[in-house]
């Protein structure tokens, strides 16, 4: 607790400590209290998440509150966000939201009480609390250890403004309190205004203080703070551009935490069971996109034709050629693209070939019909013309231009150039034989057909 001496001297003090008592140790309740003033970013992400899993992982609560007291900051849209999120990634919480909008009454309360017991006082019309002049004002924090701060660094600060509304501090200190908080987990951002809630709590008579968990800051690779203004970092384009959501709790887990055997890719309960705030890391976490592709990539990995149909389904309808196809047309191509695929957003643009005319790559072109380009699409062309349709298989059609390869002196990679870039437009892309077997015999050929007379006659590339 909070206590002070003759002299004018404050500090922490654990329930229990030099008593030889054994402290009670309550059952562990977490909140999450996001600001809604914009998209939720990965930041808050992560403090809900972690708050979220430390809960989950002690057999705790863990209570929405939303910081609403700004009405022209904190709109429905920007409430609705965050309760979106959170449904987005999967994490709950318990009883129903609690809005500060709605608590005015307890803070005006608190602030009476101060300005009774001479702890604050009216300065231009606003209260400022009264912050003793000597000593010091600590905490224990979970990932920083013990902090301290001089009470002489801490000026008298406002707890009403002049309009009457109370600030930030008194509504932390008094929520916390009235709600039973026994943990805080929240930014390091945060860090230098907790002595000013602890100050208050024990001005309001609490015997002892939550347990504290201050999160590194998220950094880019230049190892600078995410920003707003320079990266991307609202959790909606990550969402947008088709990340799974298990995919980024799994990553945001990483940012700051990891699995003591090392195991970075795993299913939720598994983190659940393993995380530990002791095992949170003080130093900045830095945001790596491409690790999270790549374990988005795992997920997708992991997914069924049907799963990864439903995944992509979204992305291929936006696009003209996809509003009619149905989720067994996406089964089918599933196998095709799965392996290579990080994000949803990528995968209309790998199979669009098979349900539109493709577009060329003017270099891809170029490229892959240098001579003899002209000839190995002639023997192609009449070799594919010869098979039947149960003869239309994709091992059958490897073993053909395998053949007309090995006739030209080319490995195959080189033989299958040409008609690829002929067929799927592009260079680069899914495993040829298995897309033409989906594609059907007669657009194959026709295909063959439109790539040799754009090639001319002559075998060299058209002007």
């Amino acid at each position: 607790m909070l206590s002070g001496t003759a002299s004018g001297v404050s500090q922490v003090s654990v329930v229990g400590e030099g008593s030889g008592a054994t402290p009670v140790t309550p059952r562990p309740r977490l909140r999450f209290a996001p600001a809604p003033t914009g998209l939720p970013h990965l930041g808050t992400a992560r403090t809900a998440l972690f708050n979220w899993l430390y809960a989950r992982h002690c057999g705790g609560e863990m209570v929405l509150r939303i910081e609403d007291t700004n009405a022209e900051l904190a709109t429905k849209a920007h409430i609705d966000q965050v309760l979106e999120m959170l449904d987005w990634l999967g994490l709950d919480f318990d009883g129903d939201p609690v809005f500060q909008s709605e608590r005015g009454g307890l803070y005006d309360a608190a602030v009476e009480r101060w300005l009774d017991s001479g702890q604050a006082y009216l300065d231009d019309g606003a209260v400022r609390f009264a912050v003793p002049s000597e000593g010091v004002t600590a905490f224990d924090d979970t990932v920083r250890g013990r902090v301290e701060f001089p009470n002489a660094s801490i000026e008298d600060f406002v707890v009403r403004r002049s309009d009457g509304s109370a600030t930030f501090f008194v509504a932390n200190a008094v929520d916390d309190l009235d709600g039973g908080i026994t943990h805080v987990v929240r930014g390091e951002d945060l860090l230098n205004t907790t002595p000013r809630v602890v100050l208050l709590r024990a001005a309001l008579g609490a015997a002892d203080v939550p347990m504290f968990a201050h999160l590194p800051l998220i950094v880019d690779k230049q190892r600078k703070k995410l920003s707003k203004r320079r990266d991307d970092v609202s959790l909606t384009s990550y969402r947008d551009q088709g990340v799974l959501p298990q995919a980024m709790v799994n990553y945001l887990a990483l940012l700051g935490w990891g699995p003591p055997d090392g195991i970075e890719v795993r299913p939720l309960a598994e983190i659940v069971e393993l995380f530990d705030l002791a095992d949170v890391n003080a130093a900045p976490a830095m945001f790596d996109m491409g690790k999270l592709t790549a374990i988005n990539g795992e997920y997708l990995r992991s997914l069924d034709d049907a799963g990864f149909a439903a995944a992509i389904e979204p992305w291929v309808r936006a696009k003209p050629w996809g509003e009619a196809l149905d989720l067994a047309a996406l089964s089918d191509v599933a196998p095709l693209i799965r392996e290579r695929t990080r994000l949803l957003s990528d995968a209309p643009d790998r199979i669009a070939f098979l349900f539109a005319e493709p577009e060329t790559d003017a270099d891809d072109w170029d490229a892959a019909l240098a001579a003899p380009a002209g000839d190995i699409l002639d023997r192609a062309r009449a070799a594919f013309a010869a098979f039947t349709d149960t003869e239309w298989t994709a091992d059958s059609l490897h073993a053909c231009l395998r053949a007309i390869g090995e006739e030209f002196g080319l490995k195959l990679g080189k033989a299958q150039a040409p008609v690829r870039i002929a067929i799927t437009g592009r260079s680069v892309g899914p495993p040829l034989f298995e897309s033409l077997e989906l594609l059907g015999r007669d657009t194959a050929l026709r295909r063959l057909d439109e790539a040799r007379r754009r090639l001319g006659r002559t075998g060299l590339p058209a002007g």
